[in-house]
């Protein structure tokens, strides 16, 4: 009998760095492109639906919600269960939603689909949970900086891509496309992304997750629906008090249960907690581009202000941000291992602004906005990808997708407020056009100073980030944190 050792099999071969990125990237870009597939047939959802505008509006509303509700669950389950696992899971309800969504007729289908798309939303935070795992120390920065990304790149590619396949083919078409991309996603992640060997253990805390659901849904269905039901209105007011009273319960249980679904002592630690401020901010900035410089562009150049494009050139304005976010990634990964995700963070924040400042300067040429846009997406490509490294340098191993996928869930709720103050802003602030009344061109300016001011803002929080040591590998480490051990499987 030979003593020589056996060679590893192809599942216990050391994984490619490379491959592994690729694949996590695409599966970001894939779940990110959701965000944007119905843009290009919003409008015509009613006719297509045979439905009213406010009941079609659940079409967004319904993705919006249950990714809010997916994704710090299943950061959690990942963490206790197998982060591939969860991530074949996640991109299952996207091919299993855009397939229900495509074969969808009338209204209530298409919002389950559309549910199910949402349901898929904690890929990326896995995705990056995933990468702490697998890749050696030298990697993880630029990776998960790409990973971030990702997240752009998608919502900035698919609304062109979007455009075009609603124009020339059967709408059904574009959850046909989502459906077929899922199935890709997922083959490559099956053939070369490993299963993480990191778990936490323990049981899963099912009363904390439905009570963090409860309260969330109630305080982003109060965020996106309020300017449509009145902020001032009894539904609006009883769901932002529900809110409040709901999840004020859940942290208190939260902090008594043994196996919380978010481990508040660990959420309150400084650089977590300030980094979720400063995300809130910056999901805010982010979203204000995207609120603005289409609609901007889509108006009718009789206005004075509206350049009276289609929505297929909005979308190529817009993408060239996309590629610059994972153009400036591996730039961000650099100033984090020399200077300290802090530093990264602030100096994507002061670029967020300074495009913002651009763009209420120069507003009449195409070119303006692309331009704007891509100093936009110049200084979110920095934040996100400062933001996942702040996380994971101040949590236990055992705790990356939990946590990440919170962070997650504090830029979506940037990113829906800035959608509900921008629609209120360019509410109140119009121009007569005709027998219409169109947002202004001052509504406009505003919301982009908002913008501007939100991305300040999370630069005056992240300067409260607690200062970080650079280590010997060049990657930064928090000071005085300390990690649980990690459950091997």
């Amino acid at each position: 009998m030979s003593d020589a050792p056996a060679r590893p099999t192809a599942a216990e071969a050391l994984p490619r760095p490379n491959a592994i990125v690729a694949v996590l990237a695409f599966g970001g870009i894939v779940v990110s492109l959701m965000q944007t597939l119905v843009i290009p047939i919003v409008a015509e959802l009613p006719k297509l639906l045979n439905a009213s505008a406010s009941d079609t509006a659940w079409v967004v509303t319904a993705t919006l919600l249950a990714a809010a509700v997916a994704t710090p669950v299943m950061g959690r389950l990942g963490d206790m269960y197998g982060k591939r696992r969860m991530l074949l899971v996640s991109l299952a309800m996207l091919v299993i939603g855009s397939a229900t969504a495509a074969l969808s007729d009338t209204l209530v289908p298409m919002i389950v689909g559309r549910a199910l798309q949402g349901l898929a939303s904690g890929v990326i935070p896995l995705g990056i949970s995933i990468m702490r795992d697998e890749l050696p120390a030298e990697r993880l920065g630029s990776a998960t900086a790409m990973m971030s990304a990702s997240l752009g790149v998608g919502g900035a590619l698919g609304l062109p891509a979007a455009a075009i396949i609603a124009e020339n083919f059967d709408w059904h078409v574009l959850f046909w496309a989502s459906a077929a991309l899922g199935v890709v996603a997922a083959a490559l992640v099956m053939t070369l992304v490993p299963e993480s060997k990191v778990r936490s253990g323990g049981r899963f805390d099912a009363v904390g997750a439905v009570g963090m659901a409860a309260g969330l849904m109630c305080l982003l269905l109060a965020i996106s629906k309020g300017a449509d039901w009145g902020w001032g209105s009894g539904t609006t007011l009883g769901l932002f008090a529900t809110a409040v009273v709901v999840l004020v319960a859940w942290g208190f249980f939260e902090l008594r249960v043994e196996a919380p679904l978010v481990d508040l002592r660990t959420t309150a630690r400084r650089q977590v907690l300030v980094t979720n401020l400063a995300s809130i901010a910056i999901g805010f900035a982010m979203f204000s581009m995207s609120l603005v410089i289409p609609q901007l562009l889509q108006l009718p150049a009789p206005t004075g202000y509206g350049l009276g494009k289609s929505l297929l050139v909005s979308g190529l304005v817009m993408a060239p941000s996309g590629l610059v976010m994972m153009a400036v990634a591996p730039v961000s990964a650099a100033v984090s291992r020399t200077r300290g995700p802090k530093v990264t963070l602030m100096i994507g924040a002061l670029i967020v602004a300074a495009g913002y400042g651009l763009n209420i300067a120069l507003m009449d040429q195409v070119w303006h906005f692309v331009l704007a846009s891509c100093v936009i997406g110049a200084g979110i490509g920095f934040t996100y990808g400062a933001m996942p490294t702040l996380i994971m340098g101040a949590v236990p191993a055992s705790e990356t997708g939990a946590a990440n996928s919170l962070n997650t869930l504090m830029r979506s709720i940037g990113t829906s407020t800035a959608s509900a103050v921008a629609g209120v802003v360019l509410a109140h602030m119009t121009t007569e056009f005709g027998a219409y009344a169109l947002p202004s061109e001052n509504g406009f300016r505003t919301v982009l100073a908002l913008g501007a001011g939100a991305a300040l803002l999370g630069f005056v929080i992240a300067s409260f980030i607690p200062r970080q040591r650079v280590a010997a590998a060049g990657g930064p480490v928090a000071t005085g944190e300390r990690e649980k051990p990690a459950v091997k499987a």
